[in-house]
């Protein structure tokens, strides 16, 4: 108990109910563990917990208030009152140790706390094959003790991890979207094969723990999703390449930058520019001059993404006939927040009355450009 001993204390309370077989017997053991009269303990199983107000306090009253809580929401609805719960497995503790004539009965009432967190993850472990309200209760348990640091729990997830055919497949993806916390090397196949599995729900996510871990193995097969049906698969290789910052994937991600979903779209220019260099850049430029779409603007952020580099071409493009091509150089140039750009915008700012073609105007563009230039210098500055 010396280990976690909060964190185990609560997860303890949270059981003590769903432990029981039969909650309302176990709530009047507990309730008569305290010590309070037989009369008293009729009124708390009958819900009458207003017949309670008068009695004396000491000790053991807020224990039994609290569970007397908990038996008239059983009472009434049948459902557990977390909140209750939790409070349950400290006080019992506190009680036992002022009081020590009653330590025992409650302990036989309650059952004695786990004398370490593997007790508990354990338990978690064994509910991952119950039903769905225990298997989700039971992961977000397991991944607060990995955030803890318990091996145990970390070794429990990874398998987890690694088996993506026989897991509910939100108990799966919850246990992925946390991999940093537990996973290794010794993950590296099951992801690979869950990857593989392109039929699979949970296969963006396998994608994205693969790039969060760093195993370029997975890269061609994350490429290959860049043409999965699905526009959220698409959207998470597109995110999964990005972490991998992978040349390779720029012809791939070229074509996705014409997709006909517009997230997809914003997120293919996102890693392109994450990637970088010369053969990304390009690609940008290009796709923003031919403007294949009409909001276009995380295309400009994507170029404003190489910094300084792009200054000059960017001020060079506010000089363009089209108006829509000017909006997305300020739009670019207020990223940057660099000082070569501040006169383009402001001379943009006051001049530039053109519509796009979106229906907004060049100056306006500019004047909020010129916003985010002061905001990120500032904060620049204060740091």
């Amino acid at each position: 108990m010396t280990d976690h001993r909060d964190a185990v204390l609560r997860l303890w309370g949270r059981q003590l109910y769903e432990r029981q077989g039969e909650p309302l017997a176990w709530a009047e053991a507990v309730l008569e563990a305290t010590g309070r009269s037989p009369a008293a303990v009729t009124a708390a199983m009958s819900g009458r917990l207003d017949a309670l107000a008068d009695s004396p306090s000491d000790r053991a009253w807020l224990l039994f208030r609290t569970v007397a809580k908990l038996a008239a929401n059983l009472r009434a609805d049948g459902r557990y009152d977390a909140d209750v719960g939790t409070r349950i497995g400290p006080l019992a503790l506190r009680l036992g140790e002022f009081e020590p004539p009653l330590a025992c009965l409650l302990g036989v009432a309650l059952g004695h706390p786990p004398d370490r967190p593997a007790s508990l993850v354990t338990v978690y472990a064994a509910e991952l094959s119950g039903n769905r309200t225990m298997r989700l209760r039971a992961i977000d348990a397991l991944l607060e003790w990995a955030e803890l640091g318990h091996p145990q729990a970390r070794a429990v997830l990874s398998e987890i991890a690694c088996d993506h055919r026989t897991q509910d497949v939100t108990v799966w993806t919850k246990a992925l979207n946390r991999i940093a916390l537990f996973g290794d090397a010794s993950v590296e196949p099951g992801l690979l094969r869950a990857l593989a599995d392109t039929g699979h729900r949970g296969v963006r996510w396998s994608a994205l723990a693969c790039a969060e871990l760093g195993f370029r193995r997975a890269v061609p097969l994350i490429t290959a999703l860049l043409e999965h049906p699905d526009p959220m698969v698409r959207e998470g290789a597109c995110e999964a390449l990005g972490l991998f910052a992978e040349p390779a994937a720029i012809p791939a991600l070229t074509a996705r930058l014409n997709d006909e979903t517009d997230w997809v779209r914003s997120r293919a220019a996102l890693t392109l520019g994450q990637i970088g260099g010369d053969r990304a850049l390009a690609v940008l430029w290009q796709a923003m001059g031919e403007r294949r779409h009409p909001k276009a603007g995380y295309l400009a952020a994507a170029i404003a993404a190489f910094g300084p580099p792009v200054v000059d071409d960017l001020i060079t493009l506010t000089t363009d006939p089209d108006p829509d091509l000017r909006a997305l150089a300020c739009r670019a140039l207020g990223s940057t927040a660099d000082d070569r750009a501040l006169p383009a915008l402001e001379r943009l700012a006051a001049h530039d009355l053109a519509s796009t073609t979106l229906g907004g105007l060049v100056a306006t563009a500019a004047k909020q450009a010129l916003r985010t230039a002061h905001r990120i210098r500032a904060r620049t500055a204060s740091t």
